[in-house]
C-alpha cells in the first residue's frame, strides 16, 4: 500500500483501550504538555498579530500530542527538533523564557535573538535547533548516534523532508550500524502546500523496514504516540510515522481553513470520558496563566531595554 492510498484519519493505527489502560496521572501529564503547547503557540500567534515578533516563525498549533508523546518516554535523549519545533522544545524541558526572548530578537534568546523559530536551542536540556535546511537536523542526529555515547537521540522531521536524499541514506546507516535513534516523521501530509500523493507513491515506513529498521505508521493519538515511544526506545533504531494536521500556514501566522481534524479537542473529550475533564480545564488554564505571564515579564524587560 502506497502512502497516498493509506488513509488519513485520527484513528489510524488505534489500539483499542489504550487510553483507558493509562494511569490518571500519565494522561494528565501528557495533556500538560500538549496544553502547555498548545498555550504558548497560541500566544506565540497573538505577538505576530500585534507585530511584537517580527521574525521568521513556525508554529505546531494542531501537532502538539507529538511532541508529548515522545517526550513521556525519551527523557535523557540528545532531541533534534524540525523548523516547526516549538513544541518540542517545550516538551522536553526547553527554557521558556529564552525561547520567548529568541521570537522577540533579544540577544538573551537561545539563538542570540538571531533565528527565529527554526534554531532553538537548550543545550542543558540535550535540545538542538534546527538550522533551515529542510531535514539537515537527520544526518547530524545519526552522527551524534555514532559518537558512542551511552545517550540515545531523538529526531523530528516532515513528511517533505523524509523525500530529502541525505534523509533516506541516514536511515540506512543508522540501520547497518545499529544505533541508538529513534526518527520520528511529523507527517501533516503537506510539503510547503503539495500533499504527499503529488510528490511521491511510496510509504515512509515501508522504505525504513526494507532499509532494516523497526517502522510503525500511526495517527496523532498521544497515547498511541507515547506507546509506541516506549515500545521503540528499547529497540533502536526505530521510525515512527505519525500522521497529523498543521493548523496555521508553512510559516507565519494564516491559516487555509479548518484542519482535517483537532487532536486537541479530541484529546480532551477523551479525557473527559475518562472522568479527567475537570483536572484538564484546571491544567489548560494554569498554562494559559504560565504562558501569559511570561510572555509579559519578556515583553517589559524588552521595552526596558
Amino acid at each position: 500500500m502506497t502512502h497516498s492510498s493509506s488513509p488519513r484519519t485520527p484513528n489510524f493505527g488505534a489500539i483499542p483501550g489504550l487510553a483507558e489502560r493509562a494511569t490518571p496521572e500519565f494522561s494528565l501529564a501528557l495533556f500538560r504538555r500538549m496544553a502547555l503547547t498548545r498555550a504558548f503557540e497560541t500566544r506565540a500567534r497573538q505577538a505576530q498579530a500585534d507585530q511584537d515578533v517580527r521574525t521568521l516563525i513556525y508554529l505546531c498549533l494542531g501537532e502538539e500530542a507529538i511532541s508529548a508523546g515522545i517526550s513521556m518516554h525519551a527523557e535523557g535523549a540528545w532531541v533534534l527538533g524540525q523548523h516547526r519545533g516549538h513544541g518540542t522544545y517545550l516538551s522536553f524541558g526547553g527554557n521558556m523564557e529564552r525561547l520567548i526572548d529568541e521570537l522577540l530578537g533579544m540577544p538573551s534568546g537561545c539563538s542570540s535573538g538571531m533565528g527565529g523559530s527554526p534554531p532553538i536551542h537548550d543545550m542543558e536540556k540535550g535540545i538542538v535547533g534546527h538550522s533551515g535546511l529542510i531535514g539537515d537536523q537527520v544526518p547530524v542526529a545519526v552522527g551524534m548516534a555514532m559518537a558512542g555515547e551511552a545517550r540515545k537521540v531523538v529526531t523530528f522531521f516532515g513528511d517533505g523532508a523524509a523525500e530529502e536524499d541525505y534523509v533516506l541514506a541516514s536511515l540506512g546507516t543508522a540501520a547497518s550500524r545499529k544505533l541508538p535513534i529513534l526518527f520520528v516523521c511529523e507527517d501533516n501530509d503537506l510539503s510547503v502546500l503539495t500533499p504527499t500523493r503529488d510528490r511521491r507513491g511510496w510509504d515512509l515506513a515501508q522504505v525504513a523496514r526494507g532499509f532494516g529498521l523497526e517502522a510503525v505508521d500511526i495517527a496523532d493519538d498521544p497515547w498511541l504516540v507515547a506507546h509506541w515511544a516506549e515500545t521503540l526506545m528499547v529497540r533502536l533504531p526505530a521510525l515512527i510515522n505519525v500522521r497529523t494536521c498543521r493548523d496555521v500556514w508553512h510559516v507565519g501566522i494564516g491559516s487555509d481553513g479548518a484542519p482535517e481534524w483537532n487532536r486537541f479537542d479530541l484529546v480532551r473529550e477523551k479525557l473527559a470520558a475518562l472522568g479527567l475533564g475537570e483536572q484538564a480545564a484546571r491544567i489548560e488554564a494554569e498554562a494559559r496563566d504560565l504562558v501569559e505571564a511570561k510572555w509579559q515579564e519578556r515583553l517589559r524587560i524588552r521595552s526596558a531595554s
